[in-house]
């Protein structure tokens, strides 16, 4: 609740804010709708882009970084690799454990829904905004890598 003495300009910023979160609900939405994830879980989803930014991790590190159980994480991953997905390789260090990474095949699948994400994007884009509009655009998208930024 904005307090009572709030200035106009700060009310502005937060209803900016809470568009901008429904906004890009939204849009991730949209974007889903595009990929055609087939019958993969969220859970799976995460799990495949983890792998394919971060590179190989263990189970429990997975487990972690997913705020799921190893045991759940286990099941997961096992789904993953009965399709392919996913393949595991001795750890360098410690030989009670896997690496886990995936395969050739998963990172072809992940380049193909990128791409059909972005080019439905870019369609649209170029389809509803005007030059202005798309210039525009890319300078909130600018503004927006600054917001992030670390």
């Amino acid at each position: 609740m904005p307090a009572r003495n709030a200035k106009p300009v700060d009310t502005e910023v937060h209803a900016t804010a809470a568009a901008l979160r429904v906004l890009i609900g939204q849009l991730r939405r949209k974007l889903r709708e595009q990929a055609r994830p087939g019958d993969f879980s969220n859970s799976q989803l995460s799990v495949l882009g983890r792998l394919e930014r971060d590179g190989p991790a263990t189970v429990t590190a997975l487990a972690r970084a997913e705020r799921m159980r190893p045991q759940s994480m286990g099941a997961l991953v096992a789904a993953l690799q009965s399709v392919g997905f996913v393949e595991s390789s001795p750890h360098p260090t410690d030989g009670r454990q896997v690496l886990l990474s995936v395969t050739p095949e998963c990172r072809a699948w992940i380049k193909a829904r990128r791409t059909a994400r972005e080019d439905w994007l870019s369609r649209s884009i170029r389809a509803k905004l005007n030059a202005a509009e798309q210039k525009k655009l890319a300078a909130a998208v600018a503004l927006l890598q600054r917001i992030v930024e670390t």
